[in-house]
């Protein structure tokens, strides 16, 4: 069972124009083809609450992509180009991979979900990579994926499922790593050394990448090592414990 956090958008289809859960199709696709149980996450409300119960049925957590996290959160002002704080969303996934990283559930992230994980272990971001490097190599807009190279160290554990050396990803996305995390080991860089994949170190399934496996239906490797991931974190602990407070989870 693997949660994959969610929008929460004004959303149109059929006669309807609502508020809505919203992830792209390709993510729980790339869960459901490597043999999980895709289970979608929108934001809530009483979010440690409701994060604990809903961790308690999850065997493995997916921290997706998205607009950007509220500078404030890792000390820095607002740049111009920075989306608007989405505080609904930020407390969620927050939430969320604390209470992951207590249970040692393996965790993966994705783009945003990468720059999730480095804020929440003391990191910062470069808020607009252009200012920063020089380039808009990594967002060229109109609803197009970038392709660029990323370099994967040998003896890791991302190199592990994907290989080291050389690999092409899909990227979209203005704002990357600047500060690293505590305890957090950087795993492949592109050319001008922007990190671009980092994992936690020993037993703990962490991994993130700032690129978009999901866009890659024929490259399933890093969603399947997810999944093995949670099937042993699954057996590992036998049935699901009730861990959370029993407090009231709801509006």
């Amino acid at each position: 069972m693997i949660g994959l956090t969610t929008y929460l958008e004004q959303t149109k289809y059929g006669v309807w124009d609502v508020r809505a859960g919203l992830l792209p199709q390709q993510y729980f696709d790339g869960v459901t083809g490597s043999g999980g149980v895709a289970v979608l996450l929108p934001p809530q409300p009483r979010v440690d609450a409701a994060a604990a119960a809903v961790l308690d049925g999850l065997d493995g957590l997916i921290l997706t992509g998205g607009l950007d996290i509220d500078p404030e959160r890792y000390g820095a002002e607002r740049h111009p180009e920075t989306n608007p704080p989405r505080e609904d969303r930020d407390e969620w996934e927050f939430a969320l991979l604390r209470g992951a990283e207590e249970r040692g559930m393996p965790v993966f992230g994705i783009c945003r979900g990468l720059q999730v994980i480095n804020v929440a272990h003391g990191g910062t971001l470069h808020q607009h990579l252009p200012d920063a490097l020089g380039t808009e190599r990594y967002r060229i807009g109109r609803a197009q994926f970038a392709t660029n190279t990323a370099v994967v160290d040998a003896g890791t554990r991302l190199a592990g499922i994907v290989g080291a050396g050389e690999i092409e990803v899909h990227s979209y996305h203005h704002q990357g790593v600047d500060g690293l995390g505590e305890g957090l080991i950087p795993t492949a860089r592109t050319d001008d050394e922007l990190v671009y994949a980092f994992e936690a170190p020993g037993e703990q399934y962490l991994v993130a990448v700032q690129w978009h496996p999901e866009q890659n239906s024929e490259d399933r490797r890093l969603f399947a090592a997810l999944v093995a991931a949670a099937s042993v974190y699954a057996d590992s602990r036998g049935s699901r414990p009730n861990t959370h407070s029993g407090q009231e989870v709801g509006a």
